[in-house]
């Protein structure tokens, strides 16, 4: 579902259904979405449109993603110098569909240059991996479970990216490729979302009742703009069931987001996926074409 807040009072919640195709009628009461417009500004502040989707396969959230797409704008910029106008940019972490597993690293600045995006974690880094097999035996092999091979899928083969030591991930936006400058300036984006894989708790009927957490959602974003004020965040759509793909993004009319925090699950990845973890990993990124700030 793609939908478009209305105005919004400082912390009025909005609340959204999101299904597809067999999901729409098995587990359509199980997948609310809570969203919010929050921060200093929030009176002021046009809403974005919010782009959602869960399911078990690629194609419950292929057409979300596209549509996602298509509002961030065209062509893909992919690693063309900024700044521009217009267009969006995309990581996989695919590697040109290499399946080794990267030594984890904070900040994680490989794409920092070529396509204006630097992600850090408070733990100890941050790595791309398949779920198994390669050299360092995927996800599996980085945090020694096993059962990591299975209950993860892809979106967009073969790597997945995930914080290690820690569930949080955060995004900051630089102009790609600036000419003359040695440091990237900082820039600012429309939209952002993100794929996730194996997001199993929903946020209305979760089975836990965690502190400043009552829906018991275990994976959130939360945008930021460039005075640090929180301007959106929401719960992340679940689907039933182990290598499911969920899908969250928002689209503002204007390049206002600086920043991007995601919560992966509730507990650092590493200790087995049941009843009491729920343990998450990211796929695709696609953001707005990064423009710089008009004053540093």
């Amino acid at each position: 579902m793609i939908c478009k807040l209305g105005p919004m009072k400082p912390s009025q919640l909005w609340t959204c259904v999101v299904a597809v195709g067999w999901l729409s009628v098995a587990v359509l009461p199980r997948v609310c979405q809570a969203a919010e417009v929050q921060g200093q500004h929030a009176e002021d502040l046009t809403p974005p449109t919010v782009f959602q989707a869960a399911g078990p396969t690629k194609d419950s959230i292929q057409g979300m993603v596209n549509a996602f797409r298509a509002a961030l704008g065209e062509p893909n910029n992919a690693n063309a110098p900024g700044p521009l106008s217009s267009g969006r940019r995309e990581i996989n972490w695919d590697g040109g569909g290499v399946d080794t597993t990267t030594a984890p690293v904070t900040p994680f600045n490989v794409f920092l240059n070529t396509r204006g995006g630097q992600f850090t974690t408070p733990g100890t880094g941050l790595s791309q991996a398949p779920p198994s097999g390669g050299p360092q035996g995927g996800v599996a092999g980085l945090f020694n479970n096993p059962t990591y091979g299975t209950i993860f899928s892809t979106f967009s083969p073969l790597r997945l990216f995930t914080p290690v030591g820690s569930n949080i991930t955060e995004a900051l936006f630089f102009v790609p490729n600036a000419p003359d400058t040695d440091v990237p300036p900082l820039a600012t984006v429309r939209g952002f979302g993100a794929v996730f894989t194996d997001v199993d708790e929903p946020d209305g009927l979760g089975p836990r009742k965690q502190r400043g957490n009552p829906r018991g959602a275990s994976t959130r974003m939360d945008y930021f703009d460039v005075d640090g004020q929180r301007i959106f965040s929401s719960f992340v759509p679940a689907s039933p069931g182990d290598g499911s793909l969920s899908f969250f993004g928002i689209v503002f009319d204007d390049a206002r987001i600086a920043r991007v925090r995601i919560t992966t699950g509730n507990v650092a990845p590493g200790p087995d996926d049941d009843g009491e973890n729920d343990i998450v990993m990211m796929d695709d990124f696609l953001y707005g074409e990064p423009q710089p700030l008009s004053s540093p």
